[in-house]
Order: C-alpha cells, then sequence, then structure tokens
C-alpha cells in the first residue's frame, strides 16, 4: 500500500522553468494529492491546461493559495512583496509558505511582514536551471543532484523546515540551510556576478563595429559561445536579482574590479609568471567543481560532435 503523499494540495504561483519543473517532479514523485497553479498571463494558463502537469489551473493567486498545505511562489523576486500582501488572507493555517528567488534579504523583508503568524514562512533558493523560461521549459530532472538553499528567519517551525527540505530533497536536491544575508553574499560571487560579466561581455561584442554580427555567430565556438548562454537568461528575473542584492552584487563587483586591474597590469608590463600562478589557480577551481559532482568532465562540456565521415577507399 502506497503511502499518502505528504501534502495535500501544493499551489505554484508561477508556472516558467522552476514552477513548471516542481510541479513536473513534484508529480513524479507523489509529493501530492492535488497540485494547483496560477500564472499572470492567461496564455500561459491556457499552456498549462494543454500540458496536463497541474490538476487545477485557476485565474488568481488568491483561488491558487485557498486550502492549500505548501504555497510556493515561482515568480522574479521583485514581486515576491506585493504577492504575499494579496495571498495572505487566504492562506490556510499551518501552510508552508515558499519561494524559488535567487535573493534572499529582500525576499523575507518583502514577504514576512504581510504573512500572517499561523503560517510558516520557509524562503528557498534550488540553484538550478537553465536559459529557456516558459511553461514549456520545466523538466522533472532539473533539481537532481543540485543544491536547495533554505533561508528561514529566526524562529520559524523546525517541522515546517523539515518538511520542506524532505520535499525537495524527494525532488532530487541536496538541501542546505544559511540565513538570508549569507545566502546573498554566497550567490553574488557565484551565479550573480557571472551573470553580470556575461551579460556585459555579450553586450559590448555587440557595440563592436569592427566585428560584425556574423563574425561573432560565427566564431563563437570558444568561451564567448558560453557567455551568451548565461545571458540569454530571462530579462525580467535579472533585473529583479540585482536590484534585490546590489549590496552584495557592489561588494563582489569591487573585488572583481580589483582582480582584473592585477591582471591588466601583469599583461601590460609582460608578467608571464604573475599571469600562469592565476590560470593555474582557477584551473583548480573547476576541477574541484567537477569532483564534488556539480558538473561535467566530459570534452567541451559533454556536447555532441558530428563525425568525420569516412573516406572511401
Amino acid at each position: 500500500m502506497n503511502a499518502a503523499p505528504p501534502f495535500k494540495r501544493v499551489a505554484l504561483i508561477g508556472f516558467g522553468l522552476i514552477g513548471g519543473s516542481i510541479a513536473r517532479a513534484a508529480r513524479e514523485q507523489g509529493l501530492a494529492e492535488e497540485i494547483v497553479t496560477t500564472a499572470r498571463s492567461a496564455k500561459t494558463r491556457a499552456r498549462v491546461k494543454e500540458l496536463g502537469i497541474a490538476e487545477s489551473v485557476v485565474e488568481t493567486n488568491a483561488e491558487a493559495v485557498d486550502n492549500a498545505d505548501l504555497v510556493i511562489l515561482c515568480i522574479p523576486v521583485g514581486a515576491c512583496g506585493a504577492v504575499a500582501e494579496e495571498i495572505a488572507p487566504h492562506l490556510k493555517p499551518g501552510a508552508i509558505v515558499s519561494d524559488v528567488g535567487s535573493v534572499k534579504g529582500a525576499v523575507v523583508r518583502d514577504m514576512a511582514p504581510y504573512l500572517p503568524a499561523a503560517v510558516h514562512f520557509v524562503p528557498a533558493h534550488p540553484v538550478a536551471g537553465t536559459e529557456h523560461s516558459g511553461p514549456d521549459s520545466g523538466f522533472a530532472e532539473l533539481f537532481i543532484n543540485r543544491w536547495c538553499i533554505l533561508t528561514p528567519p529566526e524562529g520559524t517551525d523546525a517541522e515546517a523546515i523539515e518538511r520542506l527540505r524532505a520535499f525537495w530533497t524527494a525532488l532530487g536536491a541536496k538541501v542546505e540551510i544559511m540565513t538570508p544575508d549569507h545566502h546573498d553574499l554566497v550567490l553574488a560571487i557565484t551565479s550573480h556576478l557571472p551573470h553580470l560579466i556575461a551579460y556585459t561581455i555579450v553586450g559590448t561584442a555587440d557595440e563592436l563595429g569592427q566585428v560584425t554580427s556574423s563574425e561573432v555567430m560565427k566564431f563563437s565556438a570558444g568561451g564567448f559561445r558560453d557567455f551568451t548562454r548565461i545571458a540569454a537568461s530571462d530579462p525580467i528575473m535579472w533585473r529583479d536579482v540585482f536590484l534585490a542584492n546590489k549590496d552584495a552584487v557592489l561588494e563582489m563587483l569591487g573585488t572583481f574590479n580589483e582582480d582584473l586591474s592585477k591582471l591588466t597590469r601583469a599583461i601590460r608590463r609582460g608578467d608571464g609568471e604573475a599571469l600562469f600562478e592565476h590560470f593555474t589557480r582557477t584551473r583548480a577551481i573547476r576541477r574541484g567543481i567537477v569532483e564534488i559532482g556539480q558538473d561535467s568532465a566530459a570534452p567541451d562540456f559533454g556536447r555532441p560532435h558530428a563525425h568525420l565521415v569516412k573516406k572511401a577507399e
């Protein structure tokens, strides 16, 4: 006899890459009796109905959270405060309220004042994603062997934290708990700054008059190609991330600029030893990421390659 799902009704507000992946994985793992979702766009809601991933697709956030025992906001961080205010009167006592934003300090500040004392607020950040968005972009395997960071405010109910930890573990994620501020500092260097650099480099290439657009695309088989993947991420989401986590991002950007100045001086002075030492150290970091299973060691990141056609005898 199968055990009862850990949640009777899971409400997903927003249905893009992350919301869609949660719905698909939760359904595969039997984590909810019912998944109900909503999205701001009528077109998105219609598409979710066509996909048949959720048991119910409703028009408003208030309808979605009605009688739900787990509510997850899968929306840009800049919208979380307004949505928290909207759904607060409709939340079921004892419900767990969470999110998936990649900034946590601002989310806590924006959401917590509106949430009633009778619910449990456990913010979360699944550190997983692709450059794609929309209801068709999700897939159940997205969170496997990826980290999900929980940042519960001080005094949050321990049982609620454990229930959400178990939920993310069942989706395939490894779960870590830290404070919102520490999360934002860590993600500023591991995620936010790399995205900012990628957006800048791709934008710079686009502005170079002596390099045509066709050449940029034609010869992008090296590092530039990988920057374009990052720079293709959802512009609304990343606009909100940089505005919401500006203090930590600016701190990391200052450190980055200092390091960039050191490399600039080394190149100008012809200091090959300094360049070699720096590149050797950073190569070791890449190897460490592969060793702990956060990326593939396959050549060219595992991309498929065409085979040479064998010459006829």
